[in-house]
């Protein structure tokens, strides 16, 4: 297994409460890349896509994900916003990085999250969109969400799995 971990799915999915669940039990940082970027930039996502639009704000993200990656640590685990891995040849640059790890919903119960949560801040609800299963599919690896639970348990859930599975392939090194 390659360091570090991306995290990689739809908006909503729990890639950041997970991811940050994940890396306080493995004892590892969490980098959330669209809080990153507002760091590097000065702007939010949706803010930067209002002012730059969508291809100028995919390029910038890419480039914080290149920066980011040349620090010295490895130990980390990056929640990546749900478009990042189908802009070009960003699955490739996930590859080339780390491991990437896809977090996967059944359609009608991340609608259940989404209903729960503010969305005004979603730039893919305002008309942004791309096809993204593709992409996604690409991972090293896939865990299903749990069914049927669309609450803080299932992030929980989803970081023990994830907790899981570095541990397991960790083991195999």
């Amino acid at each position: 297994m390659e360091l570090p971990v991306y995290l990689i799915g739809y908006m909503g999915a729990g890639k950041t409460t997970a991811g940050r669940l994940l890396a306080d039990k493995l004892g590892w940082h969490f980098v959330n890349l669209d809080d990153a970027f507002k760091e590097f930039y000065g702007l939010s996502t949706a803010d930067y896509i209002r002012t730059y639009g969508m291809d100028d704000f995919r390029r910038k993200e890419k480039d914080v994900v290149e920066e980011l990656a040349e620090l010295p640590m490895d130990r980390v685990i990056y929640a990546t916003g749900g478009g990042y891995p189908c802009w070009e040849d960003n699955m490739d640059c996930l590859h080339e990085l780390g491991t990437s790890i896809y977090i996967r919903w059944q359609p009608e119960h991340l609608a259940k999250r989404l209903a729960l949560t503010d969305l005004s801040e979603r730039p893919v609800l305002q008309g942004h969109t791309e096809p993204r299963e593709p992409s996604y599919s690409q991972a090293d690896y896939i865990i299903d969400a749990p069914l049927g639970e669309c609450d803080e348990e299932a992030d929980e859930r989803i970081a023990e799995h994830l907790y899981h599975l570095i541990q397991s392939l960790r083991g195999k090194e």
